[in-house]
């Protein structure tokens, strides 16, 4: 497996914004090398407006349980501009030398 493509790993935090709802900040928890496959995409027509989108399997070397370089769900991946969020993780191999991520790439218009 070749990771060749390094990712910053990210966490929300959720805070009172003050005027009784929430705001969602991302930090960043570490940079992570991994190996990014695109899945087949699919467009879906809703409200005026089609939305397309592509799943994504990103894996990466295995950490240890609760290690905060392994990936969880509900975290995301930034390439850039560009962000994936995690939807769920899996180990690869019997070995567990690496996981995958299963990921959907957020784009905001």
């Amino acid at each position: 497996m070749i990771l060749n493509r390094k990712l910053t790993l990210e966490e929300a935090a959720v805070a009172p914004d003050g005027a009784g709802g929430f705001t969602e900040t991302w930090s960043s928890v570490g940079e992570i090398w991994a190996h990014v496959k695109p899945g087949t995409g699919r467009e879906k027509a809703q409200d005026f407006v089609t939305l397309s989108t592509v799943p994504y399997r990103i894996t990466v070397r295995a950490a240890p349980d609760g290690a905060p370089s392994r990936p969880k769900p509900n975290q995301r991946f930034r390439d850039g501009s560009r962000l994936f969020r995690i939807r769920a993780v899996a180990e690869a191999n019997p070995d567990a030398r690496y996981l995958v991520c299963f990921a959907q790439e957020e784009v905001s218009a």
